[in-house]
């Protein structure tokens, strides 16, 4: 599979062993374990800042508690996002049709890799993603709160 030789017995002498001799398979189901992860974390974080402002707020106005609610589900929106991506991610991903171990070197080895290392970018890239946007809904909505609080009629 991989054309470098391993110093150890178990290709773990260090970061860079590891990694080139990582299955492209280990790489697409990280990169969906990242991107699902991370967009739970972004909206748990933003479900967090808007709930505490809005808590807060309401002890000031309670009317606005159900006025306000709407910030929390574009907050769990991004871990739906994340749901999405990891569903259509899993369904990428396809086993050849012999075992690795009889495939030839004249099989197409760095399509094989650029297809996980591509799984494992778009993966990572949508949970760092949705981890901004669910922080940045998260201000929002905060200050939607603590505004509609403070002065009724601006909202």
């Amino acid at each position: 599979m991989s054309s470098n030789v391993c110093s150890s017995a178990y290709c773990n002498q260090g970061w860079s062993e590891v990694l080139t001799h990582m299955s492209p398979y280990g790489y697409a189901n990280f990169g969906i374990a990242f991107g699902l992860g991370l967009s739970v974390v972004g909206a748990a974080w933003g479900i967090w800042l808007t709930g505490s402002s809005l808590v807060g707020a309401a002890v000031k106005a309670p009317r606005i508690r159900s006025k306000n609610l709407i910030s929390v589900i574009f907050c769990e929106a991004t871990a739906i996002y994340g749901v999405i991506m990891a569903i259509i991610l899993a369904n990428k991903v396809k086993k050849p049709e012999e075992a690795l171990s009889t495939l030839g070197e004249d099989w197409d080895w760095a399509g094989y890799y650029y297809a996980g290392y591509g799984m494992f970018s778009s993966g990572l890239s949508v949970g760092l993603t949705n981890i901004a946007s669910g922080v940045s809904v998260g201000i929002a909505g905060s200050s939607c709160a603590i505004g509609d609080a403070q002065d009724p009629p601006s909202l």
